[in-house]
């Protein structure tokens, strides 16, 4: 199930990161070349490591500056693979003072990757990332080969962990042949790793087993067993993807066999509960309980509460299989009493899913369909809390755009009143003047009556001045709300139709309307770094590039705060994609500068056909509004400066529309709706995909881009 693949994933990935330290050949001095022994030996086994520095640790706290560094670098290491992050980030900053005092940019980019992966560990990605970053520009300034592949390896894992897949790609890429350049075979073999398992996210399984391969050999030939557990590891999730299921067995049990050898605890306990799952999907129950049962012990000697509640869910799987339905119930409820203390409601709505249908396969229906509704109770529970979060949002956006409207036509209209006053006023001196002055009063009359007419005049162009703004954006020019929302009320049932000579088949060739509702990325991070009138210009430079990127019969309305809607009258349906490509690529390549600083942005953008007519009942443009900002959503939560697009709706009579609209995602993995996705940065629609290619047991969630070298 995904949970139990992303407690693996995660162990994985972490002990990975003590594969990118390098062994150097070469005649060393005694302390290194007991730093050498220990660092190979303690990749796998973190406590053996610990207790060997510790008896160094007088001696190389005195060493030249090398060494010193090395040697905090692997007692951090080692602190943080023990799940002692506290301590393992006061060392990391210790070495990172200690190279600022010593202007050594090499221990510079070794503590900051240290402090990378501690706040990985500590579940802090974006922070990670950030510091990942920073590490690969300095060590790029140094000529240690070695320390610029590992820093390039944590570029390369972060870009893809932020689903910048082609970047990832080429930073990972980079440092396989630079790996090579520097003739360090354990560079390459963690490099190799890296590959291979962003292969893996990326679907590119064949790519991912030649990469495997090589570094199967390359492992070979190291003579380390912990490495070759870790490539066995990576061969399971490449194999269990791509349905190579026996493969991915085979090399569980070959890394049991090695970790065994190793003692390597941190290790046992994920591999023993992948190998219940392996055993439990084939329906031999016997062994998923064995390994089940094994699993629980491992994750107790090192304290791990998430694997041990996987191993009773596989545990209990396994029993009800066997026709030992109570006892079987309750190990499974007690692995979902963890999550439940832990309040993971993702993974255990997995489990729980995976549970019913377990026990309808049993026979226990009553059973099942409390599952499924406890599971549809969490899915309820989700999607209510990311729906009000939105509605609370949309609200907190509506309300300021209220108030700032009713202080702009109070303006105005106090303007206006001010004109008539004014007007009242004058027409009372013509009246005066003609009293007093009659004989001058033809003159002072004609004078008078010009300035009369003049005002008038004016007052006239204030109010055709009203009108107008009454329908746009102050900041933007663009169309605001209102406007749009009262032409779709008088238009919206024409809006989008063919012309009487245009195609009507459900082709690429069909001419229909388009929305398009677009959300800049990171505007509040803007907003606080440079200010609200920098945000201000990326908002102008937004509507500007949407106007070049469109044509001038489509309307662009600034939906919200930093939100955009443009309606689309009459479009290809095969071009739909393009567009959205266009706009991505479009707002990507402005560069805002602002007071000597360029601003980078990017949008989202969700977008639909119009009208959209499942089982030919054409929805109101309220509604497809709403499953356009829910496609929109999915860009948001899959990565951002991407494109999410609804294209068709499927097999509508096994479905319902208010079904879809709770969860559009799900109704895209279940084959109700035909959603295609498009990244942005490309010459060309990069990604078009189905409900058949997402939700798969072990694929590439969010976590998966945590593996690492």
């Amino acid at each position: 199930m995904a949970g139990k693949q992303k407690i693996a994933l995660q162990v994985q990935w972490l002990l990975a990161l003590a594969c990118l330290w390098p062994v150097h050949a070469g005649a060393q001095e005694d302390l290194e070349q007991r730093l050498l022994d220990v660092r190979e030996d303690g990749r796998f086994v973190p406590d053996r490591a610990l207790q060997h520095l510790q008896e160094m640790e007088t001696q190389a706290r005195s060493a030249p500056l090398p060494v010193r560094a090395e040697f905090l670098t692997q007692l951090s290491n080692a602190r943080m693979r023990l799940g002692q992050n506290d301590i393992a980030m006061q060392l990391a900053e210790e070495l990172i003072a200690y190279a600022k005092t010593n202007h050594d940019d090499v221990a510079r980019a070794k503590g900051l990757l240290n402090k990378a992966y501690i706040k990985f560990a500590m579940n802090e990605r974006h922070v990670s990332h950030q510091l990942a970053f920073e590490a690969e520009k300095i060590a790029n300034q140094t000529n240690n080969l070695s320390v610029r592949v590992q820093a390039m390896i944590g570029a390369g894992q972060s870009w893809a962990e932020e689903g910048n897949f082609p970047l990832a790609l080429a930073k990972l890429q980079a440092a396989v042949d630079l790996a090579r350049q520097s003739d360090s075979e354990w560079d390459l073999a963690a490099s190799l790793n890296a590959l291979a398992v962003l292969y893996r996210q990326m679907r590119e399984y064949g790519k991912g087993f030649q990469a495997l391969d090589e570094l199967l050999v390359l492992t070979s030939k190291l003579g380390s067993p912990g490495r070759m557990a870790q490539a066995k590891n990576t061969e399971y999730g490449l194999a269990l993807d791509a349905k190579q299921a026996m493969r991915g067995q085979r090399a569980l049990l070959d890394a049991l066999a090695l970790e065994r050898k190793l003692d390597a605890k941190g290790m046992l306990a994920p591999t023993l509960v992948n190998l219940s799952d392996s055993y439990l999907k084939q329906g031999d129950y016997q062994q998923a309980q064995r390994y089940g049962n094994e699993a629980i012990k491992a994750a107790q000697l090192v304290n791990n509460g998430l694997i041990e509640a996987a191993a009773h869910v596989n545990i209990g799987q396994a029993q009800i299989g066997l026709g030992r339905l109570a006892e079987g119930k309750r190990s499974v409820e007690a692995g979902l009493a963890y999550y439940e203390r832990t309040a993971n409601q993702p993974d255990m709505q997995e489990i729980l899913l995976e549970y019913g249908q377990t026990l309808e396969k049993a026979g226990d229906m009553r059973g099942a369909v409390a599952a499924y509704h406890r599971e549809r109770d969490i899915s309820n529970q989700l999607f209510e809390k990311q729906r009000q979060k939105a509605v609370y949002e949309l609200q907190e956006k509506y309300e300021a755009e209220k108030k700032q409207r009713q202080i702009e036509l109070l303006s105005r209209e106090n303007q206006v009143k001010s004109a008539e006053i004014d007007n009242r006023r004058l027409q009372q001196r013509i009246w005066w003047l003609l009293a007093l002055v009659l004989a001058m009063a033809s003159v002072i009359v004609g004078m008078l009556y010009r300035k009369v007419r003049h005002a008038n005049v004016q007052l006239n162009v204030k109010n055709q001045e009203l009108k107008r703004q009454s329908s746009r954006d102050p900041l933007t020019a663009l169309y605001n709300r209102r406007h749009f929302q009262e032409f779709m009320r008088q238009h919206g049932s024409h809006a989008g139709k063919l012309a009487p000579r245009q195609t009507m088949a459900d082709t690429d060739a069909e001419i229909v309307g388009a929305l398009f509702l677009l959300d800049v990325d990171h505007f509040k991070q803007i907003n606080d770094h440079y200010g609200h009138a920098a945000g201000d210009l990326v908002l102008t430079t937004i509507a500007e590039t949407l106007h070049d990127v469109l044509r001038e019969t489509d309307m662009i309305v600034r939906w919200g705060g930093e939100e955009f809607l443009a309606f689309l009258p009459a479009v290809t349906r095969g071009g739909l994609d393009d567009i959205a490509l266009r706009i991505l690529n479009g707002v990507a390549a402005q560069t805002v500068h602002y007071q000597g600083q360029a601003i980078s942005v990017h949008v989202s953008v969700g977008f639909a056909p119009y009208p959209l007519a499942p089982l030919g009942q054409p929805l109101s443009w309220e509604r497809s509004v709403n499953l356009v900002d829910m496609a929109l959503y999915l860009a948001k939560a899959h990565g951002r400066n991407r494109a999410y697009g609804l294209r068709s709706f499927q097999r509508m009579e096994g479905t319902t529309m208010e079904v879809v609209e709770q969860d559009l995602e799900r109704a895209w993995r279940d084959g109700y709706v035909d959603l295609s996705v498009v990244l942005g940065g490309q010459d060309e629609m990069l990604a078009r995909t189905s409900a058949a290619s997402t939700g798969i047991l072990g694929g590439n969630t969010a976590s998966d881009t945590a593996a690492a070298a």
